[in-house]
């Protein structure tokens, strides 16, 4: 492990500037410990701190971020290739036909794991040996900014840490909580059905029961101890110091335990994420934090705090299953509501837009959103269309849904699709609304590359989540991707330009003005706007062809799409099945003219 967070260092004279970085971090530190261990511990991460300053590879002023930021979610070895290790492959992927449509990769955990797809992490300071070395992530992040897991909620049972808790040695005593089985866990929220303590026997033969948020081999760490912090922050330092400069806060909602509470948001939790990010923006002043929140909107924008001292991003966990439900029944207005009301509290804050993940679709953002007979239809559509449920208990022990374990593209199969062009430019629909709203855009790669159910997966392995986790060859991906008959080309290819136009719209800023228009309810609509730029975005979520008019400028009436390279008379619009229209006024010699 890391193993170094109790090493000497020299103790330089702060700068004044330090001192009051020291006074803050020690602020917060006071309102979880005792005043000497936050002293001390304080004391050691401002000077981590003004070492890894001096090393910093990059030590840019904040740059902001624009439509040009574009993030593609990947696990290290999705694409192979034999006599190469998968870091590798991945980066000739990515250069050869990535490099002009994102900007931004987030590779999932890579590093040596025992379950869960590398999310129980063995070893936090090494990355997988057959996956590569941290030689190829320094050399990703020369082309692109990277993106990692810190994965804080817990360690792998077969950790080197958790190893050594058993042992009983000093600094790992109070590495896992230990819970009384007679304890008040009632309100705790769960995300799982699986038990929420786990026994485990202790080298001395004590019997121990531990909490297990996300199951048994995944043991939660306890915060309560200063060591556990050190630690982790130790690793923080790590992977700053090989490029990585995005940290996606993994299951962070959950980080702070306490009997008789929900177990979820605790202020505590809020604490930890204001201390990381005191941390890496005092390293890299271009550092971003996401926080991985799979909960009901009101809940996950707490993540954003005063809109300077939390996150920078959320992920916009209620996007994909309302826009499924958008598609499902073939009108917006729920959807409509609910984007209207999309607002960040600062420049510094934007959302994560995305429709697919690793993960499956979360139900849980769609409470007070839906009613329960529409989340119903919703699920027998996803077992038509040969997905899974996943499932959690809630407080009264019942069983209840979780999350849609199905690609976004056999999500968005239904009965009126006659074959896979249209089955292609129905996903592509549905993948144009989170490059129109506010926030920056994340594309899973099975996504990008058109990728079906794979069922053989989840036969295979028995995790319902591999239906969307397939290994692919990379040589018969970039063959399906430039067959121009294949459904995997009309997916790459469609999604790529749309990805590719999106960077040169300023209009799609992610702080760019956003008005959600009520124009059809068969239709999502939305208007952007900054001084460079206004852009109407419309998509067609039902099978049918509509003609309606457009709400032009109040200067023209006419219309170019930047997609088609289209003039179209705003007051009469043919939109045809799943047409994705993204209009700024004018036509199309005016916009010639000013390029």
């Amino acid at each position: 492990m890391a193993g170094e967070y109790s090493r000497n260092i020299h103790k330089n004279t702060l700068t004044v500037g330090m001192q009051a970085l020291e006074k803050q971090i020690q602020s917060i530190l006071s309102s979880l410990y005792p005043p000497e261990e936050a002293g001390k511990a304080a004391g050691l991460l401002v000077r981590w701190i003004d070492e890894a300053r001096s090393l910093s590879p990059n030590r840019i002023p904040d740059p902001g971020w624009s439509s040009r930021d574009i993030v593609l979610v990947t696990y290290a070895d999705t694409l192979s290739r034999k006599g190469q290790y998968p870091l590798q492959t991945l980066s000739e992927f990515l250069m050869s036909r990535c490099e002009d449509i994102v900007s931004t990769i987030h590779v999932l955990p890579f590093f040596p794991y025992s379950s869960d797809d590398g999310f129980a992490v063995e070893d936090f300071s090494s990355v997988n040996p057959p996956l590569g070395s941290w030689r190829h992530i320094e050399r990703l992040s020369q082309n692109f900014r990277i993106m990692a897991d810190l994965v804080l909620n817990h360690v792998s049972s077969r950790s080197g840490w958790f190893a050594s808790y058993l042992k009983g040695e000093e600094g790992f005593q109070n590495l896992a909580i230990e819970v009384s089985p007679q304890a008040d866990l009632s309100r705790i929220v769960r995300p799982r059905e699986t038990s929420l303590l786990t026994p485990f026997v202790k080298a001395d033969g004590t019997r121990v029961h531990l909490w297990t948020t996300f199951g048994p081999d995944q043991v939660d760490l306890n915060y309560q101890s200063p060591d556990v912090l050190l630690k982790m922050m130790d690793v923080l330092f790590l992977y700053l110091r090989h490029g990585i400069s995005m940290f996606r806060l993994d299951a962070v909602a959950y980080l702070w335990k306490c009997s008789g509470s929900a177990g979820i948001h605790l202020k505590e939790t809020h604490a930890l994420i204001k201390l990381i990010r005191l941390i890496v923006t005092a390293v890299r002043k271009d550092a971003i934090l996401v926080t991985e929140t799979n909960v009901p909107h009101e809940e996950n924008i707490q993540y954003f705090g005063d809109g300077e001292d939390e996150a920078h991003l959320v992920y916009n966990f209620t996007l994909p299953p309302l826009l499924l439900h958008a598609f499902i029944y073939g009108d917006t207005r729920t959807l409509s509501r609910w984007a209207s009301t999309l607002r960040t509290l600062s420049g510094h804050t934007t959302f994560l837009n995305f429709t697919a993940s690793h993960d499956g679709i979360g139900v849980r953002p769609l409470e007070g959103i839906v009613e329960p007979d529409e989340l119903r239809r919703i699920i027998r559509r996803i077992r038509e269309n040969g997905g899974k449920i996943s499932y959690r208990r809630d407080f009264n022990g019942n069983r209840v849904p979780y999350e849609l374990n199905i690609t976004y593209i056999d999500a968005l199969n239904g009965p009126e699709t006659r074959n896979e062009a249209d089955l292609a430019r129905r996903f592509l629909a549905s993948q144009s609304v989170p490059l129109i709203l506010p926030g920056i855009p994340a594309v899973y790669i099975h996504s990008l590359l058109g990728s079906r159910n794979w069922l053989e997966g989840v036969r295979q392995r028995g995790i319902a989540r591999a239906i969307n986790r397939e290994k692919l060859d990379m040589d018969e991906v970039n063959q399906a991707t430039q067959c121009s008959d294949s459904f995997r080309f009309r997916v790459f290819q469609g999604l790529s330009k749309m990805l590719r136009t999106r960077r040169e719209q300023p209009a799609l800023d992610p702080q760019a003005s956003c008005e959600v228009l009520k124009i059809d309810p068969r239709l999502f609509a939305v208007r952007r706007s900054c001084p460079q730029q206004t852009l109407l975005a419309v998509v067609n979520v039902t099978y049918q062809n509509w003609i309606t008019s457009l709400p032009a400028d109040g200067i023209s009436q006419k219309g170019f799409c930047v997609l088609n390279k289209k003039t179209i008379d705003m007051n009469r619009v043919e939109i045809g099945p799943h047409e994705i229209f993204w209009i700024q006024p004018g036509c199309l010699e005016e916009n010639s003219n000013e390029k």
